[in-house]
């Protein structure tokens, strides 16, 4: 829809990517230099039989079965889809970074989660605003992926927090322009900013039960204003003074009505 709406080129097909996909290379998966997704959250309808039955080699048995959510079979399709320098950009409910972390019981999710971090191939993962989807009031999440991540990147991932970074508009938020520019600024330069960004390391990661959720590891700080207290004693001596004023204003109509006092 996005490519007939800007007029761009390119090749649509339709069909069911998970269980069938379309771009094959004879018996193979077609790769890519990059790949864009926002594939639907939370999908409960394929099962371990989906998984078992691939022939592509998308989804090995190592990283496992993820259960009842296909989030990270996507990105186990996306992920598998990409050439061996390539890189990819997924948006994907909140959930999917974080689900079954710091439960007793091992959790299918938590253990592919695990898997992508082992095999280094998350570059950075972004937490953005409440409320810019139309199809949902939820924030949604953007994780980047990397088949070959720089070397002072090896076993680190960015998290970048931008759930403030948004303008109120109607009937949704938005990103504004300086928004977008600070948070291509930050992912593409691997910037650390006190409460906006931080690079951890996969043994952080580990220690925190493979949860990746930024908000985990950047908390929002506000900036706290101090005022002198001559200026607020000065604020609190004229709003007693109005009150007194409204107060007897207040009398004099009640007297002229009648009422007592």
């Amino acid at each position: 829809m996005n490519m007939i709406i800007h007029d761009m080129e390119g090749d649509i097909q339709i069909g069911d990517t998970f269980r069938r996909p379309k771009f094959r290379s004879g018996n193979r998966l077609r790769t890519f230099d990059r790949v864009v997704a926002n594939p639907m959250w939370n999908q409960s309808e394929f099962r371990e039989a989906d998984y078992d039955a691939d022939e592509l080699g998308r989804f090995p048995k190592e990283g496992g079965y993820p259960g009842g959510n296909a989030d990270w079979g996507w990105l186990q399709h996306m992920l598998a889809s990409l050439k061996p320098t390539g890189q990819a950009a997924v948006v994907l409910d909140t959930g999917a970074a974080s689900r079954g972390s710091g439960n007793a019981n091992r959790d299918k999710e938590q253990a592919i989660r695990q898997w992508f971090v082992e095999q280094d191939v998350i570059q950075a993962v972004l937490l953005l605003p409440e409320n810019l989807f139309y199809n949902t009031p939820a924030a949604g999440i953007v994780l980047f992926l990397s088949r070959s991540k720089p070397v002072e990147h090896k076993d680190r991932i960015l998290v970048v927090n931008a759930t403030s970074a948004f303008a109120k508009g109607k009937p949704k938020n938005y990103l504004p322009e300086e928004a977008m520019d600070r948070i291509v600024t930050v992912v593409t330069s691997w910037e650390e900013v006190d409460g906006f960004s931080r690079v951890i390391t996969r043994e952080e990661v580990a220690a925190n039960d493979f949860n990746v959720s930024p908000s985990r590891y950047v908390q929002m700080t506000t900036a706290l204003e101090y005022r002198p207290v001559d200026e607020i004693l000065g604020e609190l001596e004229a709003l007693e003074e109005q009150a007194s004023e409204a107060t007897a204003a207040l009398r004099d109509v009640l007297q002229s009505l009648g009422e007592p006092t």
